[in-house]
């Protein structure tokens, strides 16, 4: 029986530049690490490769003054409205310079008391004692300060209200959860949101705007030499320079595809390769939830389609096998997971299964990849994961 599970490696690469073969360079990286760490390459071994280096090897990148030209063409310029983004230096405040370069005057409408991945403008207790109303009062600038004050981010430091009105000289700021508030001001309307964005264009058009785009309907083709993202637009775009920012990667399934046919040609192996961006979780502290990209995996081989199909180990322990106890236990927690292979049946709703989590695979093994990796100074953009698929009964 073998005594190690689940292992997740990081990868280091070398620095990967505009126009680099990145199916080889993934490749050779991981058959270097093995070779160097005396580890063997297995079936449905999986690789991890993020998101900001497939789209720095692609050269999807695009400027502000590219985005204010799209903004401009889509929504006429004039007077725009920007709903629900989230408060970010890295992720947001150059869409919104670039958004605001192509408009003559932007409303920005913030919700509160925090935005959709949990960062806040101001605390819950601070909102309880304004006696305040969230799902329907709406401030604007002076109310919130007579209210609240200037509120710092505990992560940041950064009073965002300040930070986001000093990028333009054109903007205000307005604060409301419901998107309809917007119609007051205007009605040519950028839904900023991200996993809720469905919605909030559902109900703007319910309530008649003129026109209502989201992040993901911007940059969705080149705008003058730009890169584009025809599925996501900006979302999931990152701070790059001062004046540009790197878009969310395309092209993702054959640059996945293409990995694990060079692996197999180079090892014999049938590996599962992934693209991931943010993680699918949240920091207890801060209350932030990590997943500030429109998917944890815009692309994936197709081994990792689907959900876990796990019996609950600790549910058998103390139940069916309560009365057994050391070899034999081992035994019959072996052979229940034989059935359950054999059976090929889905354990959803069955109480052996009960508390495994329901997630897809990829936002599972992205978020392993992402607390792997890190964003910060590891150069482990690459993360290999081997016995992931295994179980107890696995030799």
């Amino acid at each position: 029986m073998r005594t190690v599970g689940t292992v997740s490696r990081g990868i280091r690469t070398p620095i990967i530049k505009q126009g680099d073969d990145l199916v080889k360079i993934v490749a050779d990286s991981v058959i270097q690490a093995a070779q160097s760490e005396g580890f063997a390459l297995r079936d449905r071994d999986v690789i991890g490769i993020t998101e900001a280096v497939l789209g720095r090897a692609q050269g999807n990148y695009a400027t502000l003054e590219q985005i204010a030209a799209d903004v401009r063409a889509k929504t006429g310029g004039g007077t725009v409205g920007v709903i629900f983004p989230i408060l970010s230096r890295n992720r947001f405040s150059l869409l919104l310079s670039g958004i605001a370069k192509g408009v003559d005057k932007l409303i920005v409408q913030l919700s509160y008391p925090a935005d959709e991945v949990g960062n806040h403008l101001i605390s819950e207790d601070m909102l309880d004692e304004s006696g305040l109303n969230p799902f329907t009062d709406v401030l604007d600038e002076a109310a919130f300060r007579k209210y609240f004050g200037e509120v710092t981010h505990p992560f940041t430091g950064v009073d965002y209200v300040s930070f986001y009105k000093s990028l333009s000289d054109h903007i205000e700021i307005i604060f409301a959860n419901d998107p309809r508030a917007m119609l007051q001001y205007t009605d040519t309307v950028i839904a900023a949101d991200i996993h809720t964005r469905k919605r909030t264009k559902r109900m703007l058009k319910a309530a008649g705007v003129k026109i209502v785009l989201g992040l993901d309907d911007l940059l969705t083709e080149s705008v003058d030499g730009s890169g584009f993202n025809p599925d996501y637009g900006l979302l999931g775009s990152n701070k790059a320079t001062e004046d540009s920012v790197k878009l969310f990667p395309k092209d993702g399934q054959p640059f996945v595809e293409a990995i694990a046919q060079m692996l197999l040609e180079r090892t014999g192996k049938h590996i599962e390769v992934m693209v991931y961006g943010d993680g699918g979780f949240k920091d207890p502290q801060g209350g932030i939830w990590e997943l500030a990209d429109p998917v944890v995996s815009p692309a994936y081989t197709s081994g990792l389609k689907g959900t876990p199909n796990e019996l609950k180990l600790k549910y058998l322990a103390d139940n069916q096998f309560a009365h057994l106890e050391g070899e034999q236990a081992r035994a019959a927690m072996q052979e229940a997971i034989r059935q359950k292979r054999a059976q090929g049946e889905s354990l959803v709703g069955q109480m052996v299964s009960e508390g495994t989590t329901p997630r897809q695979l990829t936002d599972l093994l992205g978020s392993l990849c992402d607390l792997t990796s890190g964003s910060g100074d590891k150069g482990t953009p690459v993360v290999l994961i081997q016995g992931y698929f295994d179980d107890y009964a696995s030799n």
